[in-house]
């Protein structure tokens, strides 16, 4: 697992997203099943990993960092972009039980796909990154959040 850049997938959640004619009239909610958090790839590393390997690491997702605890966000704002081709979202995260605000683009396409990317630093929630091997092994701090899908 040392240096590997992961790739997680989340096969569990849900979502609301209520475009308005007025972007101000736009709400969006997301819940995550932190459980369902699934290891896809690791780049990287010293060694490739295998499947006992992304179990292990899901298992310590699961127990360690979230807790089994659902991710959840909630809209406050919703913007035009200076471009007018996306929206300026900001809004409320909770991880672990801890609510910080986040903000983020998101595009909506004409075809229905919408994308969007963040950054969550772990240590704002309160978590501290993953370490072992009196901290030769870590998880970096920042983590990028990426969402891909189609309305």
């Amino acid at each position: 697992m040392a240096g590997h850049n992961l790739v997680i997938h989340v096969t569990s959640w849900e979502a609301m997203l209520e475009l308005g004619e007025d972007p101000a009239r736009t709400s969006i909610e997301l819940t995550v099943d932190a459980t369902s958090l699934r290891v896809r790839e690791g780049q990287g590393g010293a060694q490739a990993l295998g499947e006992d390997d992304k179990v292990e690491i899901q298992k310590a997702i699961d127990e360690d960092v979230l807790k089994r605890q659902d991710v959840r966000f909630r809209s406050t704002s919703v913007e035009c972009a200076d471009d007018g081709g996306r929206l300026r979202v900001q809004g409320d995260l909770t991880i672990v039980g801890e609510t910080r605000p986040v903000a983020f683009d998101l595009v909506v396409g004409e075809d229905g796909e919408i994308s969007a990317a963040a950054v969550v630093t772990q240590s704002a929630w309160g978590i501290k990154p993953y370490s072992a091997l009196f901290g030769a092994l870590k998880v970096v701090d920042d983590v990028e959040v990426v969402l891909d899908g189609h309305l």
